[in-house]
């Protein structure tokens, strides 16, 4: 018998917006920038800031939780500079301030991601966002994309001194929005970092399959696996929270 869901975390980066999109977009822009103001090749900064990047999310422990996200960030274009022939760290410092600039202008929601949050509130679920990501990025992020006024709950990594996939993260998540784990699904894009703690931590487990990453041999899948964000619906077995026990036979 399929369990009824009633409430639905979601996370954010890849999930509810395309971030790679975005932040693509603005590393590209920066490394063009810097390729016209100091004669160095564009395509090699931002390859190299890309997979700085990538390394760092990858890794990304409670050990990195204490370190404010901006210097990360510069160090990050430090490294890429480094390794495109530049060591400069206040111009990594600069790299840093538009790259944000940039990514905040073109920030914006995945298609049908608005239309399944305002769905799942109709059907009357509790939802959440369980990111990875920092407080100081984040919370703007939020407000940029218009959600606060769609969610219950926003549960970051460094407010919550917890990263995915850690199991508690998810367990924390429900301890605060009141729901049972049992009756708790997970959306999330990574497998790694989204579905095995979420699994772990009892909940039911959707794989947004954008990036095409294959499941380790042996690990235990995700209950469903979508395409598209607008999908979800679809594959959510869902309750209400106005729904009434049987009535007992007189």
């Amino acid at each position: 018998m399929l369990r009824a869901i009633d409430t639905v975390l979601f996370d954010l980066d890849d999930t509810l917006h395309d971030d790679t999109a975005a932040y693509e977009t603005a590393a590209k822009r920066v490394a063009d920038g810097v390729a016209a103001e100091r004669g160095i090749d564009a395509g090699r900064l931002f390859a190299a800031y890309v997979a700085e990047a990538n390394g760092f999310w990858k890794k990304l422990s409670t050990e990195h939780l204490s370190r404010a996200i901006h210097d990360t960030r510069t160090q990050l274009w430090y490294d890429a500079l480094v390794t495109a022939g530049l060591d400069d760290l206040a111009l990594a410092r600069t790299c840093a301030d538009r790259y944000n600039a940039y990514r905040a202008e073109v920030l914006e929601l995945s298609p049908g991601a608005l239309e399944l949050l305002i769905a799942l509130r109709e059907r009357g679920c509790t939802i959440g966002i369980v990111s990875n990501g920092f407080a100081a990025t984040h919370h703007d992020k939020i407000e940029r994309l218009a959600l606060r006024a769609h969610i219950d709950g926003l549960f970051l990594a460094d407010e919550m001194g917890m990263v995915k996939p850690d199991p508690r993260v998810f367990l924390h998540a429900c301890a605060v929005l009141g729901a049972a784990p049992a009756r708790t699904a997970m959306v999330g894009d990574r497998f790694d970092r989204d579905i095995t703690g979420a699994h772990e931590a009892g909940l039911f487990t959707v794989l947004l399959d954008v990036h095409a990453i294959p499941i380790p041999l042996g690990a235990v899948p995700p209950d469903a696996t979508v395409a598209t964000i607008g999908d979800v619906l679809d594959v959510l077995p869902l309750a209400t929270r106005q729904e009434a026990p049987a009535a007992t036979p007189n």
